[in-house]
């Protein structure tokens, strides 16, 4: 277990050092894999998408197995590396916040759409301020602390099938009249695998905020609202640590969004795109020492135990 603990330390430095691999990035394969699948198996129909789903992430998980079967701490680094996304994440935020101080609103705006999908072409700086909060915020729960988790619980395996099940539910699991019935186990998963996860982001985001109290109150109060059981307490969590109101009406498309507010503070501006970036970062070492600890568990448990009978 030392070296499942010291893999994700190392791989979660190397993603916040180096980033994604530029080249022949493994989440990339997957998604052309995935898409080659869904041309061969797609019907409208919970059944089909049921299979696409279980060989996609049994597959992931399976190779996973296979590579920890070697040096257990060189594959966990490459893995946490490969499937954390926190320094990506980070960078497209200071890029949009960067357009924003030099008054390229035009750009920040097209720039957004690398980090979300509503449409961006009516937004004025506040709302691309907050959307770019609110991706933080989700962002870091689903691409650094989730992952996390899931290879503290369930090592190599965890780390592939985790990414696997989440990166299927950015494909699939959409609500529009192709993914309606075939996304939803995709996206029934990514949910279930999130659970834990985002609440362990959401007390990280108390932990590390800078107002604690409003952090916890925004959390309680508000993340019901959210019409996403996960992404609802993370991101009031940050909505109440960092001040501000998150929420409101979003587009997508022909499709338009009113959610309720989170937090009690001020209108976001771009100047937040900054504060929230470090609280991700906070949350993300956060999640990084608290993956070690729990990946070394057995081993404390295995020395605390006493030998023998009385």
């Amino acid at each position: 277990m030392i070296a499942r603990a010291a893999g994700l330390l190392t791989g979660y430095a190397l993603d916040r050092v180096l980033g994604d691999p530029r080249r022949w990035h493994p989440v990339a394969g997957f998604g052309r894999t995935a898409a080659a699948l869904e041309r061969r198996l797609y019907a409208d129909s919970v059944p089909r998408g049921t299979v696409h789903v279980a060989v996609l992430v049994g597959g992931a998980a399976l190779v996973g197995a296979l590579g920890e079967r070697g040096n257990r701490f060189l594959s966990t680094t490459i893995a946490t590396w490969a499937v954390l996304g926190g320094r990506s994440l980070d960078h497209e935020a200071s890029v949009i916040a960067r357009l924003l101080a030099d008054d390229d609103l035009p750009g920040a705006r097209q720039r957004l759409t690398h980090l979300v999908g509503r449409d961006p072409s009516t937004l004025d700086e506040g709302e691309v301020a907050r959307a770019v909060v609110e991706s933080v915020a989700e962002n870091t729960s689903d691409a650094v602390v989730a992952p996390l988790f899931w290879g503290a619980v369930a090592g190599v395996p965890g780390l592939l099938g985790y990414r696997a099940a989440n990166t299927l539910d950015a494909m699939v699991g959409h609500r529009n009249p192709r993914y309606e019935r075939f996304g939803k186990p995709a996206a029934r998963l990514d949910d279930a695998a999130n659970l834990l996860p985002a609440r362990l982001a959401a007390a990280l985001a108390v932990a590390a905020g800078p107002d604690r109290r409003g952090a916890r109150r925004a959390w309680r109060d508000d993340a019901a609202g959210h019409p996403s059981p996960n992404a609802g307490p993370v991101e009031s969590a940050f909505a109440g640590a960092l001040g501000v109101r998150l929420g409101g009406t979003n587009v997508y498309g022909e499709r338009v969004e009113r959610r309720p507010v989170m937090g009690d503070g001020r209108p976001v501006t771009p100047a937040d795109i900054g504060p929230a970036r470090r609280l991700a970062a906070h949350v993300g070492l956060g999640a990084a020492l608290t993956a070690a600890a729990v990946a070394l568990l057995p081993r404390w448990h295995r020395r605390s135990s006493p030998v023998g009978g009385a």
